[in-house]
């Protein structure tokens, strides 16, 4: 198997993860008052549950080349009891426990909330490393993504928002010469009617230089940690900022919401695009170590 697979999915694994410990520090009042590109976040940059489960999801592809649902679920659990604090939501700790002593992912999935499932955006946020890693196949990555999704959030809305950030992260890679104007009508063509498409569909109105509070205030920015209220918004910014890393990280800590998870989502789609270069060599050393072999043998 040829490496570039796994080498753009370890680029995307390594904007999502920054994207994820610097959005996390501005969780902190002095951090937010005083920070600036000047004065950027100090060290070390702790990650959340949104890279430890992007991890899980590589380790996956890597032993399975796919998403096989019953490997990815148990490595789900077994890196949330080795870390069981690294922020997960009450659903997903909920789940992953359960898993952990031997229960169906599969029931544990569908019965949440009442039988809906979890539309939260927990399975849109690790994705991103999927889409780099089925770049090529686009229909691969609309079926791995929703795969992806389902072990943790039976919801369709979240299943469309995986997809939708797998398929933005696949298109950064794949369409370097493409203007960014080009990604949210790609993007809105490839999904299912949704609540997730009717909000991305409004952000494509708008031009990429828009205030990006604009954006927020009518589609929101994971203020409510779904994925409704966070993939429109993830997709609209990395269009907006898509050859500046930094620029994008930076906006979207000030617009606030669910800034570790929207860092993150937006770092992972960025990194396809600018390549290992375009992160400072000082904000991959400012986030903690990741703390896993990411060779592919």
């Amino acid at each position: 198997m040829s490496n570039d697979r796994w080498d753009r999915a370890c680029l995307s694994l390594d904007g999502l993860s920054i994207g994820d410990a610097f959005g996390q520090q501005f969780f902190s009042p002095h951090v937010a008052a005083e920070a600036n590109r000047h004065n950027p976040p100090a060290p070390p940059w702790n990650y959340t549950d949104d890279t430890e489960m992007a991890l899980a999801l590589m380790e996956t592809l890597r032993e399975c080349k796919c998403v096989d649902q019953d490997f990815l679920a148990q490595r789900f659990a077994e890196r949330f009891q080795s870390e069981p604090n690294r922020g997960y939501g009450a659903g997903a700790r909920h789940l992953l426990e359960n898993v952990a002593q031997g229960e169906s992912w599969k029931t544990l999935s569908q019965q949440m909330f009442g039988g809906s499932g979890s539309y939260g955006n927990g399975a849109a946020m690790r994705v991103s490393p999927l889409g780099a890693w089925f770049a090529d196949n686009i229909e691969m990555t609309i079926e791995q993504a929703a795969l992806s999704a389902e072990v943790t959030h039976a919801n369709p809305e979240a299943q469309v928002g995986a997809i939708a950030i797998a398929l933005a992260a696949g298109w950064a890679w794949r369409c370097q010469s493409e203007p960014a104007e080009a990604l949210i009508p790609w993007v809105i063509s490839k999904i299912d009617q949704s609540e997730v498409r009717r909000r991305l569909e409004w952000t494509a109105s708008y031009p990429l230089d828009t205030w990006a509070f604009t954006i927020a205030s009518q589609v929101g920015c994971g203020h409510e940690i779904s994925t409704q209220d966070t993939v429109p918004f993830c997709i609209w910014m990395a269009a907006a900022s898509l050859d500046d890393y930094c620029e994008a990280m930076w906006t979207a800590a000030r617009v606030g919401g669910d800034m570790d998870t929207t860092c993150a989502i937006i770092g992972g789609i960025i990194a396809l695009r600018v390549g290992p270069s375009g992160i400072p060599d000082d904000w991959k050393r400012n986030r903690e170590p990741l703390g896993w072999n990411n060779s592919l043998i």
